[in-house]
């Protein structure tokens, strides 16, 4: 219990134990697994991050940059920013710390990252992600990994009723045609818009097809979609024969869009309908301008983020840990004997746990709702460590300490 005393955590902030714990980090071991299989580097990035490194990528006039980082002046007066996704900062890796030369680089990592919006179901301030980008490749095969890898995670979790949502916003000459046709169908209705999308008109006309205001709704359905380049036509069709190839199912969604102009081609999102109206688990796409932005090369690449809380809860939940072998010292005379015995367990790669304090009568039954394979007991008789083992399993522990 706590009292008006105790601190209390920052609202939007969790601390886990017990299954919650195990459901994250069982999230982050089958990821770790899959970018094996994928020959996907581990990377890590710093949690905090120059403040121009996401305004120049996220973009100055978006809800992230505008609203939601955790920005602030350090003691030399540099604005720093808490990350608040991890791409622009890969990127910013990838040019200032040579990461070039190893071009094309797959790499995957995953952490905090921190962003101020209303917390809801599977969404806080300090959230975690997993992350997987290839930087310095172009070409459609590319998009079929990453978005393979994706698939590859989702089935390891055991995470059924995911849908790919699949769309394509082109070449640069594609998109840029598809916004001014946009901005004419939407300005011709900009009184009947909502108040977001009618900002989003002047500033980022991409995003009002994202819009879930119902007033919107009308006017998203009939707007008018992309017409591609043959170049892009011909790289959207490789990116859905490699798919079909590898077996990865998706929806073509033509209102699917990543609203920054350094987006180019693959959009994409895995989808679920068990977390609500925020069923989004997997998002990502090709961000071939983006390096260009932190004054890079041009330079292709594409990649995704997931949410550890959301995809935490839809697996099952983890087996419960199980240790190898309690062992209770029933008389304090044998505790020496005790400490030898788990180092020696713990060196042959067993779990241990020692019972030794409180009521010696009572330290069996302690063990024993431990669910431990063995219980290992030592008594002091005559002078010497006694020792008994129960064993539920292989006695494991029994053979290592008798030999």
């Amino acid at each position: 219990m706590s009292n008006s005393q105790t601190p209390q955590p920052i609202r939007g902030t969790q601390s886990l134990l017990g299954e919650e714990a195990d459901r994250f980090h069982a999230v982050v071991a089958a990821f770790d697994r899959v970018r094996r299989l994928y020959g996907f580097k581990r990377v890590e990035v710093p949690l905090i991050e120059p403040t121009q490194v996401f305004a120049r990528t996220i973009g100055e006039t978006t809800d992230v940059v505008s609203k939601e980082m955790y920005s602030f002046e350090d003691r030399s007066g540099d604005s720093i920013t808490l990350r608040p996704e991890f791409t622009a900062g890969i990127c910013r890796a990838y040019l200032s710390e040579g990461w070039q030369q190893f071009a094309p680089l797959k790499v995957a990592t995953h952490g905090a990252a921190f962003r101020y919006e209303r917390p809801q179901k599977g969404r806080y301030r300090q959230f975690h992600q997993l992350d997987a980008e290839i930087i310095g490749a172009g070409e459609p095969q590319a998009d079929v990994e990453i978005l393979s890898l994706g698939s590859q995670l989702l089935a390891e979790l055991g995470i059924g009723g995911v849908m790919l949502k699949l769309n394509t916003l082109g070449d640069a000459e594609s998109r840029d045609s598809w916004r001014t046709a946009l901005i004419d169908h939407f300005a011709a209705h900009r009184s009947e818009l909502s108040e977001d999308s009618q900002e989003r008109l002047d500033k980022n006309p991409l995003r009002i097809l994202d819009s879930k205001d119902p007033r919107d709704r009308p006017f998203v359905d009939k707007a008018p979609t992309i017409r591609l380049t043959g170049e892009a036509e011909e790289f959207f069709g490789k990116v859905r024969e490699g798919l079909e190839a590898a077996g990865v199912a998706y929806e073509l969604d033509p209102h699917l869009v990543r609203g920054l102009d350094y987006y180019r081609h693959t959009a994409f999102e895995f989808v679920t309908d068990r977390l609500g109206a925020q069923g989004t688990v997997i998002a990502g796409g090709r961000y071939d301008g983006l390096i260009e932005s932190l004054g890079g090369p041009h330079t292709p690449a594409i990649g995704w983020a997931a949410g550890i809380e959301r995809l935490a809860m839809l697996i099952d939940a983890p087996p419960i840990e199980q240790i190898d072998a309690a062992i209770v010292v029933e008389d304090d005379a044998a505790l020496g004997a005790g400490l030898a015995a788990a180092s020696r367990l713990r060196a042959a790669g067993l779990s241990v746990e020692i019972v030794a304090t409180g009521s010696p009568r009572k330290r069996f039954d302690r063990a024993v709702k431990k669910g431990a394979r063995e219980i290992v007991v030592l008594g002091f008789a005559d002078g010497a460590v006694t020792r008994r083992v129960k064993s539920n399993d292989a006695p494991r522990a029994e053979a290592l300490l008798t030999a």
